[in-house]
């Protein structure tokens, strides 16, 4: 039976496509909460409180990481699903999985590694993620992976190449057939940029990086720090920053839930089908606002993620990250036991494309400081190993 709180082009479990690995229905929470669950005691979420979203761990306690900015993408996607019935669980637990196959140190780590892959099919966090709930958690003796519903493993995927939806059976379909994913999987996409863009200008102010002063030429800023001077005109220092950045958050949120309200009530899709078979997403901002957000997201760009120092902690990532891969490629003899056996076996399976892949899970697996650790074991000479 449906829920009657969703709305009929919501997705049930009910409705789902189900998992890889059949498995009996749990007997005290829905499939979705299942699937959240499962994300939530993995190695690979734990492992997110290491990792980089913009400013390596160690530079700073109170600067995101890609734990943090994973709970704050659940905490405003299931705002926007509960405000237009539809499914809250699931909409968290793509939330909650989207990230999981990022590399140490942010997109800086990911381009490294994807440049140390070029030759052997490249690497993209996305995939990565998909990888990592469908074969690499070890938690269950019937399966390898996660098994996660067939719903939450199409949000993880948010962007995918032609020839890698090829191989993806099912789950790559839509990429071919130019299809939309669940309104639960679009609302997941927007609520990643709404949280990075508001939650990277604010570590980008606690680092230094920018000004209130200078962030006042930035439409979206602007009008929120207008509102909040003329409310409370003696308001400064972190409270007026976090005044700011929750309205922020709250304009853009709330213009998302109200525009994609009309274009449901316009397309008035009869079901999940219907919403898959639309000519382009219909989880959208209004112009206006997509305007204001997309000249933010170019101001980040910009003035944060072009910075010095963001920069230079990104040549170090790619210095870091590429030493490790062409030493562990060309001796894995020199990986721990238990990675040695599995790119030995991955070689066995597909020659030094298996190798390469092996030693590219091994890498993204890592937290921030356990790779510099590692870089340490093999090139400081004073380190043990």
């Amino acid at each position: 039976m449906s829920n009657p709180a969703l709305a009929p082009y919501a997705s049930c479990e009910t409705r789902s496509k189900g998992r890889q690995y059949p498995e009996d229905a749990p007997r005290y929470r829905s499939e979705y909460q299942r699937d959240r669950d499962r994300i939530v005691h993995s190695t690979a979420f734990r492992r997110l409180v290491y990792k980089t979203q913009v400013f390596v761990n160690h530079e700073g306690d109170l600067f995101r990481t890609r734990l943090t900015h994973s709970i704050e993408v659940a905490q405003i996607a299931r705002t926007i699903a509960r405000s237009l019935q539809l499914n809250e669980t699931l909409c968290e637990a793509i939330c909650l999985a989207h990230d999981l196959g990022h590399t140490p140190f942010g997109h800086a780590g990911q381009d490294a590694l994807n440049a140390c892959m070029r030759d052997y099919g490249g690497f993209e966090h996305n995939l990565q993620s998909l990888r990592v709930v469908d074969e690499l958690e070890e938690h269950y003796a019937a399966f390898a992976g996660l098994n996660l519903t067939f719903e939450t493993r199409e949000g993880i995927l948010k962007h995918c190449s032609l020839n890698n939806a090829r191989r993806l059976g099912e789950l790559g379909e839509r990429f071919i057939r130019r299809r939309q994913p669940t309104l639960e999987a679009q609302i997941a996409n927007l609520a990643d940029e709404i949280a990075y863009n508001n939650h990277d200008l604010d570590d980008g102010l606690r680092a230094g990086l920018i000004t209130v002063d200078e962030l006042q030429q930035v439409p979206l800023f602007r009008r929120q720090y207008d509102v909040v001077m003329a409310e409370y005109p003696s308001l400064n220092g972190r409270r007026l920053v976090h005044e700011i950045v929750r309205r922020m958050i709250a304009y853009v949120v709330t213009d998302l839930i109200e525009n994609t309200a009309a274009q449901l009530r316009a397309a008035a899709p009869a079901d999940v089908e219907a919403v898959r078979s639309a000519p382009g997403p219909l989880v959208k901002f209004s112009e206006p606002v997509l305007a204001e957000h997309m000249a933010l997201k170019r101001y980040l760009l910009d003035h944060v993620y072009r910075h010095y120092r963001v920069l230079r902690m990104t040549n170090k990532a790619d210095a870091v990250i590429s030493s490790l891969f062409k030493t562990f490629f060309a001796r894995p003899d020199l990986l721990p036991t238990e990675h040695q056996q599995i790119a030995s076996q991955m070689e066995a399976e597909s020659g030094e494309a298996g190798r390469a892949r092996a030693v590219a899970d091994y890498i993204a697996g890592m937290t921030d400081r356990y790779a510099i650790v590692e870089h340490e074991r093999l090139f400081d000479p004073a380190k043990r190993s």
